[in-house]
């Protein structure tokens, strides 16, 4: 299923600069029975995205695509693209361009029960995060340092791997975000250097404050990550993971991870 600007489709122009230059967002969002989860912290990620890209898109039409696709989807996963649309040869985005919206439903990923439940192993990647200030924090479509980094291991005992900048510093999972625990205090990494600034993440952080618990966004070594209570990963799909392994390190599946599991239960199951 896929649409391209409101109407069923099956391709798109060559032209598009989202296929010529990575000109263009992503969201992913999780649809359960015709419902998009947490939309607005879909388009409030995607609403940065097009102040810093200068997109002259009209949101309140692409929150309506994502509903009707969403309520035609019925239960999935609904992929938004958004490119600066058709364009000349050459880097120079046009002086006026029409913003394209792609739309591609997929089923949802069915991942084993055992990640929720008993926790995951991480593969340490040795691909870099490149930082760039003014892309950090987007779901751009630049992904090629996702792609390299997920091409390092084929052994199916990793559900994950780890992400750091090119000063080693702890960003992120290849397609998730990382927290740690440090004595009942929450803590994830800065993103303004690099890195995607999941929904789930600020959703996990806006309902920790709620809860009383304490929360950090700070650097994070390699060190003080194999140094922390307990670790785990999240995103929009299945939610939050414990992280049982990352080579030497091993960390148990704590109380406070089970907390923030329990506390997102009235989003659809997870697991």
């Amino acid at each position: 299923m896929s649409w391209v600007d409101g109407q069923p489709a099956d391709g798109l122009p060559v032209h598009d600069r989202g296929l010529a230059y990575g000109d263009g967002l992503f969201e992913t969002i999780k649809v359960i029975r015709g419902e998009p989860e947490l939309l607005d912290r879909h388009l409030d990620r995607l609403g940065l995205g097009c102040r810093r890209f200068a997109f002259a898109c009209d949101l309140l039409a692409v929150r309506q695509q994502i509903i009707a696709f969403s309520a035609a989807l019925e239960t999935g996963v609904a992929k938004l693209i958004l490119t600066r649309g058709d364009g000349r040869r050459g880097y120079g985005p046009p002086s006026e361009s029409r913003p394209r919206i792609i739309l591609l439903g997929s089923t949802l990923p069915e991942y084993p029960v055992e990640h929720y439940e008993q926790g995951i192993r991480l593969y340490p990647c040795a691909m870099r995060l490149a930082e760039q200030p003014a892309l950090a924090g987007l779901k751009h479509l630049n992904r090629l340092e996702q792609v390299l980094a997920r091409g390092e291991w084929q052994d199916g005992c990793f559900a994950e791997g780890l992400m750091c900048d090119t000063t080693g510093r702890v960003i992120e999972g290849v397609f998730s975000n990382i927290f740690i625990v440090e004595s009942s205090q929450l803590l994830t990494p800065a993103l303004e250097r690099c890195g995607v600034a999941g929904v789930m993440r600020e959703e996990i952080l806006a309902r920790a404050r709620q809860a009383g618990i304490s929360v950090q966004v700070a650097d994070i070594s390699r060190a003080r990550l194999a140094a922390a209570d307990e670790v785990f990963v999240c995103n929009s799909l299945y939610g939050i993971w414990p992280v049982r392994q990352l080579e030497a390190s091993v960390w148990p599946v704590g109380p406070l991870t089970r907390k923030l599991q329990h506390l997102l239960a009235d989003l659809s199951s997870n697991t």
